[in-house]
């Protein structure tokens, strides 16, 4: 649901003007997870009607391409076709676990609003997921925990299989090279077709087999998955 506060000529007019002031931004991220990676981190700028995605509705060919394969480049081009700025690629590749990257200065120019995407890998079809968080027009830095969600578009079977591309089960890669192989696959009963937070993995210890191809013992996660830091100058 997108609600929509109604202003005054004058609450807009202040708001716009601190708005303008407060377009520089310095922007942080972390990855919380154990032993996940996050494929090239997407950060958007944009209006408040324009969504990356939404929980609860199904997901878009754009947001399935970048949650099953980590490519972010339909969604970087939706955001410019509605008239927003990005940064695309925040870390320069793969984020691992426990890392840190910042963006020192970060234009917002006059969007309103800020959503951060990113694949987590390995998973069939998980993402760290901002949308549309109202950017502080007070000078501050702000901090915000990312949950990872699930876009529905495919089972979460756990088979690591070089699949990434959409409509096609499995999981690209565990860039950590501590995945397994030769897995059954696990049985996801879940019937949610629609964006949702995500469940977490399963996995197991069997490196060679079982159910799962993820590492019980790295690859679980309980969110949040990733911490956004936001200054505001």
């Amino acid at each position: 649901m997108n609600l929509k506060p109604l202003y005054s000529a004058v609450a807009l007019s202040t708001l716009f003007a601190a708005s303008a002031s407060a377009a520089e931004l310095e922007i942080s991220l972390v990855n919380l997870t154990h032993g996940n990676h996050f494929t090239p981190v997407l950060v958007a700028a944009h209006d408040t009607d324009t969504q990356l995605f939404n929980a609860g509705d199904m997901a878009s060919p754009a947001l399935q391409k970048m949650a099953e394969g980590g490519d972010i480049a339909d969604l970087d081009m939706a955001v410019a076709d509605a008239g927003g700025v990005s940064i695309a690629n925040l870390a320069g590749g793969l984020m691992a676990p426990g890392q840190k990257t910042t963006m020192m200065e970060f234009d917002t120019q006059t969007m309103t609003h800020l959503s951060v995407v990113a694949m987590v890998l390995p998973t069939n079809d998980a993402f760290i997921g901002l949308n549309s968080w109202m950017i502080p027009t007070t000078p501050g830095t702000y901090t915000v925990n990312i949950n990872a969600y699930d876009a529905g578009t495919e089972a979460n079977d756990e088979i690591i299989n070089g699949g990434g591309m959409p409509g096609v089960p499995g999981i690209p890669a565990a860039p950590g090279g501590d995945g397994g192989s030769n897995a059954t696959g696990v049985m996801d009963a879940s019937g949610n077709d629609k964006v949702h937070v995500h469940p977490g993995v399963l996995g197991d210890t069997d490196a060679a087999g079982g159910m799962s191809d993820l590492d019980s013992r790295i690859h679980r996660w309980l969110n949040p998955v990733a911490r956004l830091t936001v200054t505001v100058k």
